[in-house]
């Protein structure tokens, strides 16, 4: 019998990927706590304390707790340690769903990032959106700035398929800069 796993990618280590090219480094970032939060948003933001504007693409998050906005009533919520808001519907209107586990995250910078977008999507990066939500590299995916470096959510799922492209990506746009 055939073995289908031949023609699958290994999934790397996700601890230690990385991808360094002149001018662009990308790696796994984790440890994050992620809440989707769907529903009545200013609820939310008067029970969690975190605020009910979330950053839309290519915006620029700070801080170690803030948001994304994913929909008009719908935004991921990440968190360097986790939040007190139990999991599931509250009463004031809003639902709760941890999201750690499904979603992977990259962390990319240098000067090559604007490049690396350019690759990955043909929205505007400077232009942004009301939405973080966007499809980067063909896969679905909340992207924002956090500090000088791009943030990217992926289903897990879809994470080494990703990883595999941003590789590709960074080897062509290194080649390309050596002229």
């Amino acid at each position: 019998m055939r073995n289908l796993a031949e023609k699958w990618a290994v999934v790397p280590d996700w601890q230690t990927a990385a991808i360094e090219v002149p001018g662009l480094a990308i790696r796994s970032l984790a440890g994050l706590s992620q809440y989707l939060v769907s529903g009545k948003l200013d609820a939310w933001s008067k029970a969690s304390g975190v605020s009910a504007l979330g950053v839309g693409a290519f915006g620029k998050a700070e801080g170690d707790c803030y948001a994304a906005q994913v929909a008009r009533d719908r935004m991921l919520v990440v968190s360097a340690t986790p939040l007190g808001i139990e999991p599931g519907w509250h009463d004031a209107g809003f639902g709760v769903t941890v999201v750690s586990a499904g979603l992977q995250v990259f962390e990319a910078e240098g000067s090559a990032t604007a490049e690396l977008i350019a690759r990955a999507t043909t929205l505007d990066s400077s232009a942004g959106s009301a939405s973080a939500a966007l499809s980067f590299a063909g896969a679905n995916a909340v992207v924002y700035r956090h500090g000088d470096r791009l943030r990217i959510h992926v289903d897990r799922g879809l994470a080494t398929y990703l990883w595999t492209w941003m590789e590709t990506a960074a080897r062509n746009i290194a080649a390309t800069a050596k002229g």
